[in-house]
């Protein structure tokens, strides 16, 4: 048997951080990625979907989202698509469901098991008023193969009426073997007791700048002896950089371009995921990418942010560059200088009220003013 664990999809997000355009695309292509997970079901014999909450970003559903959702879990009669909703998506989708296909199956404020071959599949949307009750009264067929979902912050700790802390230690020894989690986006694994592992398989595809990095789903394998395989699956159609470029000493926007170039070609990050590397290459152009510009450049260098986005612009989806270089300024530079920057500079560096990174924004926003005519 073979079960995919994904989460935190947040359908119909308004990406904000793209423009219009690329934004309604991206919103496009998170969608069409249900039908490309329902895709890979099929070419690869897997029976049941599990999606740990947030599946959703509010709690109004688009009638495009849905429908491509039901026409999708129609057409695979097959798929067993188990849905339990997070705190972005409850009261969403479902209850708009006139009727609910047969191979769909939700999730309420009470614990539900359903059974899937050997494996029982059991999940509880918590909240204030379930909380305490579920781990007082969680009961699985030790005998069985228990997979359990639940969608909030894992945690050593037990805190009362917090039904979005999930305590780990309340779930040692209840005869899970496997606990999908959804809430983290990005993956996370660890041991649960002797028996079961808890993962979170991160979100299916980054939206947004803070969820860089490789992302996918948990495909897991149980052989007729109930054991259970892992395997990371990389799937997102476009990942996102954010890749720290060092222009210390450089003092034009052409300098400063081929060290964004050199750190792009060269960039390659590694992974570990159920136990595997992963190796995630320099982006291309099917890609979004954001430079954040680092080091010491001199308050005279010529840096222009305008020209180096528009040069690397059409070599990926989407660019962002931001600038976190510090003005370097050498206070003996200005001991004689007896010109207003000078003056200026030297007034700053004296201000003991100021901090050492305050005097240096000071600083660049006044020469750039002094000499430029404008902040």
């Amino acid at each position: 048997m073979k079960i995919i664990h994904t989460a935190d999809w947040h359908l119909d997000s308004k990406l904000n951080a793209l423009p219009g355009d690329k934004a309604k695309e991206r919103s496009a292509e998170l969608l069409q990625n249900f039908k490309r997970l329902t895709e890979y079901a099929v070419e690869n014999g897997v029976n049941a979907i599990l999606i740990a909450g947030d599946m959703f970003d509010t709690t109004i559903c688009l009638k495009r989202t849905s429908s491509v959702i039901l026409s999708v879990i129609n057409e695979h009669p097959d798929i067993n698509y188990y849905i339990l909703k997070g705190n972005h998506d409850r009261n969403s989708f479902f209850d708009a469901l006139e009727e609910r296909p047969e191979n769909l199956f939700a999730f309420s404020d009470t614990p539900i098991t359903y059974k899937e071959g050997s494996v029982n599949i059991t999940g509880v949307e918590l909240d204030k008023d379930n909380v305490d009750l579920f781990y007082n009264t969680l009961n699985l067929d030790a005998a069985r193969v228990n997979i359990v979902m639940l969608h909030g912050q894992e945690s050593d700790s037990y805190k009362k009426d917090k039904a979005e802390i999930i305590p780990l230690r309340e779930l040692k020894g209840r005869g899970i073997d496997y606990l999908a989690l959804g809430h983290i986006h990005a993956y996370k694994e660890g041991e649960l007791d002797a028996r079961g592992t808890y993962c979170y398989s991160g979100c299916l595809e980054g939206r947004g700048f803070d969820e860089c990095g490789m992302h996918g789903f948990v495909r897991l394998d149980i052989d007729e002896n109930n054991r259970i395989t892992r395997t990371f699956v990389p799937f997102a159609k476009r990942h996102i950089y954010e890749i720290e470029v060092n222009v210390s000493g450089l003092d034009n926007s052409e300098d400063m371009l081929n060290a964004i170039r050199k750190a792009l070609a060269e960039y390659t990050s590694t992974v570990t995921m159920t136990g595997s590397n992963y190796t995630l290459p320099a982006p291309t152009g099917s890609d979004l990418v954001k430079i954040v510009l680092t080091g010491e450049v001199d308050i005279t260098a010529e840096k222009d942010l305008t020209y180096l986005t528009a040069s690397i612009r059409d070599d990926y989806y989407f660019v962002k560059i931001e600038d976190k270089t510090i003005p370097h300024v050498e206070p003996r530079d200005y001991t004689l200088d007896e010109s207003l920057r000078g003056e200026f500079v030297r007034t700053v560096l004296a201000d003991d009220s100021l901090s050492d990174e305050d005097k240096a924004a000071v600083i660049q926003c006044g020469i750039k003013a002094l000499t430029e005519g404008k902040v």
